[in-house]
């Protein structure tokens, strides 16, 4: 088995994003009281990108 740092994990999951969901639901005697629903994308931004973006904005 190949181990791999949690850095270079990391760095794989946020080149090509994560998307992160989850529900949460509080229930009493089986009534639905509240319900929390997640939806995330976790991604990272280039320098590259930011640069084309400030330039952009000058105009």
């Amino acid at each position: 088995m190949r181990e791999i740092a949690l850095v270079d994990l990391l760095d794989r999951l946020l080149a090509g994003g994560v998307v992160v969901t989850g529900d949460v639901t509080i229930s009493l005697a089986g009534v639905d009281l509240v319900r929390i629903s997640l939806r995330a994308i976790i991604s990272s931004i280039q320098e590259s990108t930011c640069a084309a973006l400030e330039a952009g904005d000058d105009g």
